[in-house]
């Protein structure tokens, strides 16, 4: 009950005592005392008088206060982390990007990513109330653990929820980071959305994820969308990562692009240049070269751009989503990719998917990660199932345990 009222007004459903009666059914006196509660312990502020059509019962704004409490949210890719403070309606307020090499292990990198956790904690002087966390790779959303991840050799199996909750006595919910960039585009992208929405990643690895119905689509294991493991191609040279052959992102990712030019640095004074400067080749190098104008890895990235394209189209022809939302460093490369893409796909569908779809690029300066992962940890913190465990307490702090294994993720 607590857990309805609140969210009501958290999500701007509810916004003074008698529309809360109406949506719940509630009587006046149960409101009332909900209401009262959830003021009491800092989540709900009525100090505003709102207009009323009966002067003989003024009304009062009820908002929620987003500012009550903090979460974290990370990301961990092959290349990189990123981490962030948010307020309790996702808004980030502070982050962090560093570049590392997650093949390290899950260990040294989660190390790595609390200590910007603890300089983000030194400037917001907050304990976090739940942390979210997005990586490469399917997971299991339950346990808070990596299943598979072809990108992070070492990993598979392995619980980030148990690290985090021996670090952190606050609740841990873990998924995999293309399905968090497509939560984040959903809830806070521009144009906001509310139909269903393919988020497309075109990165070092090649992902896709699906809002539909405004939920998160995770499929039976957590692997949906995983499309860039989608076989493309019976040319026995295309080995995947993931020990298959003929992946679409042994075609088309930024990892199977370094391999290829590496090989072909010479033909390239750009990329043979940087190759003699660091002796290896980056998917950032590629892209600097393509938006230079490199012709060989302008022709690189083009044919990757049609396979994601010619792949994509299958999955948006049995999806049928209203939105496309292309992300990834593809977009670092220039407007154009989108424009490729977007034409490569069209040329490809139905007509009924073709007719109402818009395609864009992200909107969140690849941010999105990081509001995705913060809204996870929101909306998990606030479901009616946890509000209850940590409601008389005003927080979740030091209630960590007891929540984690109550919801059972």
């Amino acid at each position: 009950m607590h857990g309805q009222v609140i969210n009501l007004v958290r999500r701007g459903e509810a916004t003074s005592r008698p529309a809360l009666e109406q949506k719940t059914g509630f009587g006046r006196k149960v409101v009332a005392q909900r209401v009262q509660h959830a003021i009491d312990v800092g989540l709900i502020d009525d100090s505003t008088v709102a207009l009323s059509a009966d002067p003989g019962r003024p009304s009062r704004f009820l908002r929620f206060r987003a500012d009550a409490g903090i979460v974290y949210a990370g990301m961990i890719e092959s290349t990189q982390l990123r981490a962030a403070v948010a307020t309790l309606d996702g808004q980030l307020v502070a982050s962090l990007h560093r570049i590392w090499d997650s093949e390290l292990g899950p260990e040294p990198t989660l190390a790595a990513l609390k200590d910007m956790f603890d300089r983000l904690e030194r400037k917001s002087r907050s304990t976090p109330w739940a942390i979210g966390i997005g990586i490469s790779g399917a997971v299991d959303f339950g346990r808070g653990r990596v299943i598979a991840s072809p990108m992070l050799p070492g990993w598979d199996g392995f619980s980030l929820r148990g690290w985090l909750r021996e670090n952190y006595d606050s609740p841990v919910w873990v998924e995999n980071d293309v399905h968090l960039m497509a939560l984040g585009e959903w809830h806070r992208g521009h144009p906001r959305e509310d139909r269903d929405l393919l988020y497309l990643m075109v990165d070092e690895e090649v992902g896709a994820a699906l809002i539909s119905g405004g939920r998160l689509v995770r499929g039976d294991s957590g692997a949906a969308g995983n499309i860039g493991h989608s076989r493309v191609t019976d040319d026995p040279a295309a080995l995947c990562r993931c020990g298959l052959t003929g992946c679409l992102e042994a075609v088309s990712s930024g990892w199977s692009l370094v391999q290829r030019l590496a090989a072909r640095a010479d033909e390239s004074p750009l990329l043979a240049a940087v190759l003699r400067k660091t002796g290896a080749l980056t998917a950032e190098d590629v892209g600097d070269a393509a938006r230079e104008g490199d012709p060989l890895a302008l022709d690189e990235v083009a044919k990757s751009i049609r396979e994601v394209g010619a792949a994509a189209a299958n999955y948006i022809n049995f999806a049928n989503p209203r939105t496309v939302v292309v992300g990834g460093g593809m977009l670092r490369v220039g407007n154009w990719t989108v424009d490729m893409l977007e034409t490569e796909i069209r040329g490809r569908l139905t007509a009924i998917a073709n007719r109402d779809l818009h395609i864009r690029a992200a909107s969140l300066d690849h941010r999105e990660g990081l509001v995705g992962a913060a809204i996870l940890a929101v909306e998990q913190l606030f479901s009616p199932a946890a509000v209850g465990l940590w409601i008389d307490n005003g927080s979740p702090i030091g209630r960590g345990a007891a929540l984690q294994g109550s919801l059972q993720g």
